[in-house]
């Protein structure tokens, strides 16, 4: 009797240590991405604001560009009333199937002073991170 409950608690105790260390892998593999994904949110916005569309294209997913041509983004992004600044206010990450994603807040003020919070999903693909979904 007291060999099986020294073995169950054995058990017992091999598990808390496997939860504890998918845990801890999953905390660090999130907290290795928000930086990226910021990053890539960022340098998307500024190429958005600045006119860029070229460079912003590039940044999105292969999602996002079977759903827009090249053209139609250029033309989308010079539409008016267009962006002309934005404050990333909030970066999260979660993870899907063990890899990492993230959602980008965004408030982005347009031309005319109006501003408007926007979510800009960020998912890695090829090695690299972009911009998916419709982002504005």
């Amino acid at each position: 009797m007291r060999t099986g409950l020294a073995f169950a608690g054995f058990g017992v105790a091999l598990c808390c240590v496997g939860v504890a260390g998918l845990a801890a892998w999953n905390l660090q593999t999130v907290r290795q991405a928000a930086g990226p994904i910021r990053e890539t949110a960022d340098g998307f916005l500024n190429e958005v604001s600045l006119g860029d569309s070229d460079r912003a294209y590039d940044r999105l997913c292969e999602d996002a560009r079977t759903r827009w041509s090249a053209i139609g983004f250029t033309s989308w992004v010079r539409t008016p009333p267009m962006v002309t600044d934005y404050e990333i206010t909030d970066v999260s990450v979660t993870t899907r199937s063990g890899r990492p994603q993230g959602t980008v807040t965004v408030k982005l003020t347009r031309d005319g002073g109006l501003s408007e919070e926007r979510r800009l999903p960020v998912v890695r693909e090829g090695g690299d991170w972009r911009v998916c979904g419709d982002p504005f």
